[in-house]
Parts: C-alpha cells; structure tokens; sequence
C-alpha cells in the first residue's frame, strides 16, 4: 500500500509542478469529452485511453529524468543536454503519434455529425 501512495504522491507532484501535465491533462479532457460526445466504439476507447495514459505517463518519465539529471550537475554537460532532449523528443513524438489517432478517430465521425446536421 506504501508503494501507491509513492506512485499517487508522484502523479500529484507531476500536477502541481509541471506546467506541461497540466497541459496535457487539459487536453485529455478535452478528449475524453468529445469521446463521449460521439459515442466511440470499444476498441476507438482503447485507443484514446491508451493513448491519454501513455501520454501522461511519459510526462511523468520526462521529469523524473529531468530531476535526476539537474542533481547530477547543475552545470551544463553535452550529455545531460541530449539526455533532456531525448527524453523531450519522446514526449514530443508520443504527443504527435496521440494526434494523429485522435484525428483518425474523431474527423470521420466529426464530420459525419456536421453534415447531418446542416
């Protein structure tokens, strides 16, 4: 029990002290409320949960590796760089992958909805 209290207490600290979780946690209810709006299929929720959580979790690995790297040395280091970048790289590539399913998902029955109605 010990130990999820450490996984919550990490997820609550990624909240308050990330401004990109914050970001992206704006924008998985943003998701997760157009998902409901269009009713999706199971298998279209897997895929918007997947990718929600994968997202998020990623933020999450982002900073630790950021952390760790700033107490390792607070001067700059090539290394230490390529290790935030990469790390953001990830981040980066994960949100842009997340997009494209959404879109995938979301234009075809957004679409569908807009020409019904007019």
């Amino acid at each position: 029990m010990k130990s999820f209290g450490f996984a919550i207490e990490g997820i609550t600290q990624g909240i308050k002290e990330e401004k990109n979780m914050r970001i992206h946690l704006f924008f998985s209810i943003i998701a997760l409320s157009i998902s409901i709006m269009l009713s999706l299929s199971s298998l279209e929720w897997v895929l918007i949960i997947l990718c929600i959580g994968g997202m998020l979790a990623l933020e999450l690995v982002n900073s630790a590796l950021e952390r760790v790297v700033d107490m390792v040395t607070k001067e700059y280091h090539p290394l230490a760089k390529q290790a935030k970048d990469m790390a953001a790289g990830a981040v980066f590539l994960y949100a842009i992958i997340s997009v494209i399913i959404g879109l995938i998902i979301f234009m075809p029955k957004l679409i569908s909805l807009i020409n019904s109605t007019f």
